[in-house]
């Protein structure tokens, strides 16, 4: 059962909103109001949005109006409503990270990410649902309830970025941002039908995100078309003081790039990413990717990746050892709950943490504490981290030979809400085909391409080279192109 609340908010791309607002057909401040009123409709079905901050929102729009109005020069995004996952800080408005931990906990500043948005002229409609601390596969562990996949009700949006995703493909704002630490941007894009876009690590500033896991974590865009995430991608990116891993690599004209023709372009199919597996219609439809792209001039090149099939595993170690040390800080003494029955400061520390963390929270928490223990470290985490070098190495080789990879998003298509949530190995094995290229610290997005029979969107899945995200959106865009001309 897909969503039957049509409206031509769905189809609206960044490029289309802007320009209305710049030639004066239409309106920032009317562009809101259409989309508050939408969500005021849909979202009590989607629950993609945890809190809306209209009149932030609309206090912006007034000035993009205002701009327009008086001839000035207008950003990149202006007027263009947007939503940010509720990982990321927004100055005075509750910022949750899908937890209860963190219930009523207002950030005294902005993410550098929403920072540069508005900068930029867009518009802030409101904060996405997320899995807990961003760390899921399904948008199921959020402590305030699931977000359904419009596109089909009774199944996941993906996740953790759930909400930024089900968000865009509703039109319940024209762009997103969510973050991805092993595919929580890729794999949503594809369950919901959208374009997801995961930044090389060091691309965008982490500023202002709730850390997961820091040598993990990035934040990037989800649009309607490839042309929209690189013009907010081009926004996003640059280097930032208030980062230390951030690059000071320069920042492409990514809009300008993604349109650049492919031919002459070197494509990798890695063998290990279609085994067993893999859903019989998500292998026609990157197949038949892979065609779209012979045919615009691409050459396709064999490659391999031999340490993908360790991917899983290290990930789930270094992830949660990371965890581990980055929620330590949620204690009850400095924001968010606190229990309020505890009589010692020992107690207080460990019953504000078991009412504030969700289960798959403390789950993870609990392995990466053990991974990091004594007698264990060495065993699991330092090993880990060598495998990690190894998977690294392997993207390093196999871009020697070809200038970008296209391969799966995702096992399967969307899987049914509560289809996997009592198996946390299956729910794992979701992010197969995604956390290589985490790990590796490259650059990656999911683009439609397709539907299945039972008409579930499909993702293909373009890695690049570190710090060349310019390739990556020109393949896309080819792919997206291919789709038009079906």
């Amino acid at each position: 059962m897909s969503l039957e609340s049509k409206s031509s908010l769905e189809g609206l791309t960044l490029a289309e909103a802007r320009a209305g607002v710049v030639d004066g057909s239409r309106s920032a401040v009317r562009l809101a109001m259409e989309h508050y009123a939408r969500i005021a409709v849909v979202d009590s079905e989607v629950h993609s949005y945890l809190a809306l901050t209209e009149e932030r929102a609309m206090a912006q729009a007034e000035r993009v109006d205002a701009a327009a109005k008086a001839g000035e020069p207008l950003g990149p995004l202006a007027g263009v409503p947007v939503g940010i996952k509720d990982v990321l800080a927004t100055r005075g408005v509750v910022t949750t990270a899908g937890s209860k931990i963190l219930a009523g906990y207002r950030p005294p500043y902005d993410a550098t990410v929403v920072a540069r948005l508005e900068a930029a002229g867009a518009v802030v409609l409101g904060k996405l649902n997320c899995d807990e601390f961003a760390m899921g596969s399904s948008n199921e562990n959020s402590a305030y309830g699931p977000v359904r996949n419009p596109r089909a009700m009774d199944r996941v949006p993906g996740g953790s970025s759930g909400g930024s995703a089900a968000a865009v493909a509703a039109g319940l704002c024209v762009a997103s941002l969510g973050t991805d630490t092993g595919g929580s941007i890729r794999q949503p894009a594809a369950f919901c039908g959208v374009v997801g876009v995961l930044p090389t690590y060091g691309r965008v500033s982490r500023y202002g995100l709730i850390a997961f896991a820091s040598s993990l974590d990035r934040v990037g865009p989800f649009a309607r078309s490839v042309e929209d995430a690189a013009t907010m991608l081009e926004v996003l990116s640059g280097a930032d003081a208030m980062d230390a891993t951030s690059s000071q690599a320069a920042v492409v004209a990514y809009a300008a790039e993604a349109k650049k023709d492919v031919a002459g372009l070197r494509i990798g199919v890695p063998e290990e990413y279609f085994g067993e597996g893999l859903d019989v219609e998500i292998r026609a439809a990157i197949e038949r990717a892979l065609d779209e792209l012979r045919a615009a001039g691409c050459t396709i090149h064999k490659v391999s990746l031999p340490h993908t099939r360790y991917a899983v595993p290290t990930y789930y170690v270094i992830a949660t050892a990371e965890a581990s040390s980055n929620l330590s800080r949620f204690d009850g003494v400095r924001y968010g709950l606190r229990a309020e029955d505890a009589t010692t400061l020992s107690g207080m520390f460990r019953e504000t943490r078991d009412e504030g963390f969700g289960a798959e929270v403390k789950r993870r928490i609990l392995l990466g504490t053990y991974v990091l223990s004594a007698g264990y470290y060495d065993a699991y985490y330092r090993k880990a981290q060598q495998v990690r070098a190894l998977l690294t190495r392997d993207f390093v080789e196999a871009f020697g030979v070809v200038d970008a990879i296209v391969c799966p998003v995702t096992p399967t298509p969307a899987f049914k809400l509560g289809e996997k949530t009592d198996d946390p190995l299956q729910m794992y094995l979701e992010d197969i085909y995604s956390v290589a290229a985490s790990l590796a610290g490259i650059c990656g997005m999911s683009v439609p391409c397709g539907e299945t029979q039972g008409g579930l969107p499909i993702g293909v899945q373009v890695l690049g080279k570190h710090f060349d995200e310019a390739t990556m959106l020109r393949v896309g865009a080819a792919i997206e192109a291919g789709q038009r001309g079906r």
